[in-house]
């Protein structure tokens, strides 16, 4: 069946709006990147795009001489890491429960924890259960309060209730009891659930500031978009050249090669690009594991 001009017309149209789309959406990041990699005299005097104009790494230099920054970067790491194993097992578990219809009181939790999504206790009660918790000044702040997400275990146990029933029966024929069939046969049938949520569960750790604001006062425990968040609202440039030596902090004066912007745009490319370049390996998995929540029960 031949494409008629009313199809061939759409589909123009179409592609240039994603075109339109893409580039609007593209463009700030190049043009921060352009910036981080441009010398910043030059780049006050205007006209840089997404192409630097004058090339020099000294921006970077100084931000990863910062060693508090570093420390930042770390701690995100290892926050993102653990904080995202952590809270997609916990909830995997927690929904696999959900989805038994022969769990007593199954409706009842499920309404108590769509209750949660709507509603919580405010933040001066958060702050006083965590500090009777005694997470305050704790790696474990970032950890434990995130460990099951309403939204996700909708989605984990949507996905759990689809899968052919047969499979847990035999299973459990075969002898597995219930946290046997979970972890041999339902998870590793989960990787586009799970890759899916994952990512989005680490983009949210990666990304998260307001906690360690609250809860943190130690400088070693701070992620690195706090402290990009404390460093932009402060003096960036006297803060991070207080890391240089005379004699490179004397070179950077007089040649006027980094400047506030420069310095800024090469810390939000720093904070930004590690989770930026987990994209590709789970982008296979988005439109199986996304659409998972839209299936019926």
């Amino acid at each position: 069946m031949r494409d008629t001009k009313g199809d061939r017309i759409m589909i123009i149209s179409i592609y240039a709006i994603l075109t339109i789309l893409a580039v609007s959406t593209l463009y700030p990041f190049l043009n921060a990147l352009a910036v981080s990699f441009n010398v910043g005299s030059d780049t006050s005097n205007g006209g840089v795009t997404i192409w630097p104009r004058k090339f020099t790494l000294e921006n970077y230099s100084l931000v990863f001489k910062d060693e508090r920054l570093m420390n930042g970067f770390y701690v995100s790491v290892l926050r993102t890491v653990v904080g995202t194993v952590t809270a997609i097992l916990a909830t995997a578990i927690f929904s696999y429960g959900m989805s038994k219809k022969e769990l007593v009181g199954r409706k009842y939790y499920m309404v108590l924890c769509i209750i949660t999504m709507y509603f919580s206790g405010g933040l001066i009660p958060t702050f006083l259960l965590m500090r009777n918790l005694g997470l305050m000044n704790s790696f474990w702040i970032f950890i434990i309060p995130s460990l099951i997400g309403v939204w996700n275990m909708i989605i984990f146990r949507t996905f759990f209730q689809a899968l052919p029933s047969g499979l847990e029966e035999s299973a459990k024929m075969d002898g597995c009891g219930n946290w046997g069939t979970l972890f041999r046969i339902v998870l590793p049938l989960s990787g586009p659930v799970i890759a899916t949520l994952g990512l989005f569960t680490a983009i949210s750790h990666w990304n998260e500031w307001f906690l360690a604001s609250i809860y943190l006062s130690k400088d070693d425990l701070m992620p690195i978009q706090t402290i990009l968040k404390q460093i932009l609202a402060s003096n960036i440039v006297s803060e991070q050249s207080s890391s240089l030596d005379a004699a490179s902090l004397a070179r950077m004066q007089s040649a006027k090669t980094i400047t506030s912007k420069s310095l800024s745009m090469a810390t939000m490319m720093v904070a930004t690009l590690p989770i930026v370049c987990v994209y590709p390996f789970v982008q296979k998995y988005f439109v199986k594991g996304v659409l998972v929540g839209s299936l019926k029960e």
